[in-house]
């Protein structure tokens, strides 16, 4: 597994950690301070990282059967065209609340925290680009299971990371927290729509520098991981 493929796919993960969602419902529950905040937090974000792991499990095995039978130099050009799909699209991204799903979360319990993990699943297809594209890099590497699914693995845990940091700061800290996690909560609010276009113009470099570098291997690309 080269360097170039682990760090295009953790790049991609990384910018899956701004996540509007993930981040928006983990500061609605710290501030509306439920019992066992920690516990329920616990599930929604497990819930998530388990949803989205096993989904690229069956991707990538479905993928795997099918790549074999696809050119190399056809699916890295479908991956530049994706690519350059997505840079075009990420300015035309509707405007979206990322708080929309945490009013759902009024019933503090784990199973409602569990259906609210799948329900960030089923419904963030938009901030989950990176995570296709991560699909896609690794489906045209041609990754053995040994190899890509401890890098799903990492993936997926990077993805729900800041909602794990900002557990521990909210237990290190507290109250005098609160007002700056206000303030959060509400930038994340209004800049939603800006938060998922960087998301998906950034996802959209990516994944086309990647297939560049598959393409024209006489040229040399300039990435953050060499």
């Amino acid at each position: 597994m080269s360097i170039e493929t682990i760090g295009a796919v953790l790049g991609l993960a990384l910018l899956d950690t701004l996540s509007p969602t993930v981040i928006g419902i983990t500061l609605y529950l710290l501030l509306t301070r439920p019992h066992r905040v920690g516990a329920l937090l616990g599930v929604y974000l497990g819930s998530v990282a388990i949803a989205y792991f096993a989904l690229g499990v069956l991707l990538m095995l479905g993928l795997g059967a099918v790549a074999p039978l696809v050119d190399d130099t056809v699916w890295a050009w479908g991956q530049a065209v994706l690519g350059a799909a997505l840079i075009v699209g990420s300015y035309f991204i509707p405007d979206k609340n990322p708080e929309r799903a945490s009013i759902r979360a009024r019933s503090f319990t784990m199973q409602s925290m569990l259906l609210l993990g799948l329900g960030t699943w089923l419904f963030e297809f938009a901030t989950a680009v990176p995570y296709f594209g991560a699909i896609g890099i690794m489906t045209s590497a041609d990754l053995p299971a040994v190899q890509w699914s401890p890098l799903l693995g990492g993936y997926v845990t990077i993805m729900v990371i800041p909602g794990i940091l900002l557990l521990v700061a909210w237990a290190a800290m507290g109250e005098r927290l609160r007002a700056r996690f206000e303030r959060w909560q509400n930038k994340l609010s209004s800049g939603s729509r800006t938060v998922v276009s960087w998301i998906v113009w950034i996802a959209g470099c990516l994944i086309l520098l990647e297939a560049v570098d598959t393409l024209f291997t006489e040229v040399t690309v300039a990435t953050p991981w060499g």
